[in-house]
């Protein structure tokens, strides 16, 4: 990853802490990854252990946002969200903070909406978004690709008969425990999450073929 052109690092002070306490990000710029999440190294990246990003990440990911619109910090929250189909949900105690220093080093303005704040990117912070623009942009097309498969669960059960309640019941019990494995799978390793996305999409095509 480029570094900015500020003499500190990309990075706001307080460093994202993940479950338990351990903290995200590290040096200067994304040298650590996910901060030992999905991703494994430098320049590389699924997803955040813990479904957290670094500070340094995190940041990236909303300037991205910012370049397609202004917005409001409840409005990048919720298009986190919505990118990962509910995967993935920042707090507000990162997010605010996150963008609190974007505006800081210059690399966001704010305009006052009552007491909301549009936030906006500058040139500058064009600049930077666009040296890292590849990492940006894996990172959002690994959220839409999560999103996608959590969409196809949720359409594989919406159709739920109730004429046959045991066999409704059956199905809900069936969907229950695969959402609860899907939890206990939050953080697990690159291989992993290849496997579970295979295994999603070979279970929606076998159902799609299902005579109805």
């Amino acid at each position: 990853m480029k570094t900015q052109k500020h003499d500190r690092p990309f990075r706001h002070p307080h460093h994202a802490a993940g479950p338990g306490g351990e903290r995200h990000g590290g040096g200067r710029g994304f040298g650590r990854g996910f901060g030992g999440g999905f991703g494994r190294g430098p320049g590389r990246g699924d997803f955040p252990k813990g479904r957290k990003f670094s500070s340094e990440e995190l940041q990236l990911i909303l300037l991205a946002l910012l370049a397609e619109q202004p917005a409001h910090g409840y409005e990048l929250i919720r298009l986190l969200e919505e990118k990962s189909g509910g995967f993935y949900t920042p707090s507000p105690g990162m997010v605010y903070p996150a963008l609190t220093y974007l505006e800081e080093i210059g690399h966001t303005s704010v305009t006052q909406q009552g007491n909301r704040k549009l936030y906006s990117l500058t040139d500058e912070g064009r600049v930077f978004l666009e040296e890292n623009r590849e990492q940006a942009d894996r990172i959002l097309e690994t959220l839409a690709r999560i999103g996608s498969r959590m969409g196809e669960v949720r359409e594989a059960f919406a159709g739920v008969n109730a004429v046959d309640p045991e066999a409704a019941d059956a199905l809900h019990q069936a969907r229950h425990a695969l959402k609860q494995a899907m939890m206990r799978k939050r953080g697990c390793s690159p291989d992993a999450l290849k496997r579970i996305t295979q295994i999603l999409a070979t279970a929606a095509e076998e159902i799609s073929k299902i005579p109805e």
